[in-house]
């Protein structure tokens, strides 16, 4: 073979050989907080302060992580989790995701609590590009990936469960009188647009009345009273939980017996029923889209016997009737399925498009036939639920599971 054959094959063979090393490279790429061996996840959670109660999802979050770790990781990489205390309090909110993401370099922030805490950081999340993802909070305003594109929220929206609520009184009762309880903030008032959307055209002959109330009134007794005189058949109930045991007790005792349709931000039996009294609350009617862990019903469940082995190994003696328990390890299990789909292109973009292709995946702890399902114009992940009463001391299930669209 002449030197200038030899020499063109081995130009052809460096050639070659470079191309498939470009090739092996090109097809692992990272942002900040992202590399061979971890994948930092920042968080911020009330561990203190007014809403505390909420701090077992962070713990369970990070318990989930760790089991996932012991397995092996994420396609080989093991999650950092870096969580902080905001206390519920929006300017310390603002401090500590400033700090993940400008101090410890996380790759995205995850499941970060409440509507006015993640709302003073949303646009600052947006300006940095770096993913605001799975927030654990009720808001509709997390659905908009037109104005924000870094920003997709988890649970369903109040809007989602009034549309949903709506969606059963309409066919429960056809000819409903309805009166609608709320609380006077964007909670209710989100709820409030949540059922228009679906009553349409015929709102103002469905609704015969509509009365807010104030978080600071010490009670809500006259507001109930009045609603009982408009002879509505549907007492539509947005309120908090104080205040959804007051609206239950003060019905009970002017033995006003209309559907009484509750939100699920109220459905404790422990800080709602019992406190209104067992007997009163009696045929009230929510819905819900996750298994309650101390529900025999899902005994035998296989999504159920999972979550339970988990809690046996690394959350020992934690209590099963806290439902913030199988709502962490649900909100954990997506996010961990969304990088699984991720594979070695970890970049802040990829996530948040792999984030928006979700398609019918099922968490362990989600009801039966309830799936998270998004896409490019859908940050909306949950937008089913299942409705139930409560019966004998627990909440029943019943029924097909509603699903929020306007049109269906």
């Amino acid at each position: 073979m002449n030197t200038k054959k030899k020499m063109s094959l081995l130009a052809a063979a460096t050639a070659l050989c470079l191309l498939s090393t470009q090739a092996a490279f090109a097809q692992k790429k990272y942002d900040t907080g992202a590399s061979d061996t971890e994948i930092k996840i920042g968080n911020v959670e009330a561990y203190s302060g007014p809403a505390s109660a909420y701090g077992i999802i962070g713990k369970t979050e990070e318990a989930y992580f760790k089991m996932i770790n012991d397995q092996g990781g994420v396609n080989g990489r093991k999650i950092n989790w870096i969580s902080y205390d905001d206390g519920y309090s929006p300017p310390k909110t603002v401090e500590q995701v400033r700090k993940l993401i400008e101090s410890d370099e996380v790759f995205l922030v995850f499941n970060a609590l409440g509507t006015p805490t993640q709302t003073a950081v949303q646009k600052y999340h947006n300006a940095k590009k770096v993913p605001q993802l799975f927030l654990a909070t009720g808001a509709s305003k997390w659905n908009d990936p037109k104005d924000f594109p870094w920003t997709i929220g988890f649970q369903p929206s109040y809007r989602v469960e009034a549309r949903i609520f709506a969606k059963y009184i309409l066919k429960a009762k056809p000819n409903a009188k309805v009166v609608v309880f709320y609380a006077n903030d964007d909670f209710g008032k989100d709820y409030v647009q949540g059922l228009k959307e679906i009553f349409g055209d015929k709102s103002s002959s469905i609704i015969v009345a509509e009365e807010s109330y104030e978080t600071t009134e010490p009670s809500i007794d006259s507001h109930i009273v009045k609603l009982k005189g408009t002879g509505a058949d549907v007492f539509v109930n947005i309120s908090t939980p104080k205040f959804a045991a007051q609206a239950i007790k003060k019905m009970h005792e002017l033995e006003w017996k209309p559907m009484h349709v509750m939100t699920d931000v109220s459905i404790s039996i422990g800080a709602v029923m019992k406190p209104a009294g067992l007997d009163a609350s009696e045929g009230v009617v929510s819905a819900s889209y996750l298994k309650d862990a101390s529900d025999p019903q899902w005994k035998n469940d296989e999504g159920m016997k999972k979550f339970m082995a988990f809690v046996d190994k690394y959350m020992p003696g934690a209590n099963l009737s806290d439902t913030n328990l199988v709502y962490g390890y649900a909100a954990a299990q997506t996010m961990v399925q969304v990088l699984k789909q991720c594979g070695d292109n970890l970049t802040r973009e990829n996530v948040m498009k792999q984030a928006a292709s979700l398609k019918d995946f099922a968490p362990d702890t989600l009801i039966p036939g309830i799936r998270v399902n998004t896409g490019a114009a859908d940050f909306a992940p949950i937008e089913q639920l299942k409705m139930m009463q409560f019966k004998n001391g627990q909440w029943e299930l019943f029924g097909d599971i509603i699903s929020a669209e306007t049109g269906g």
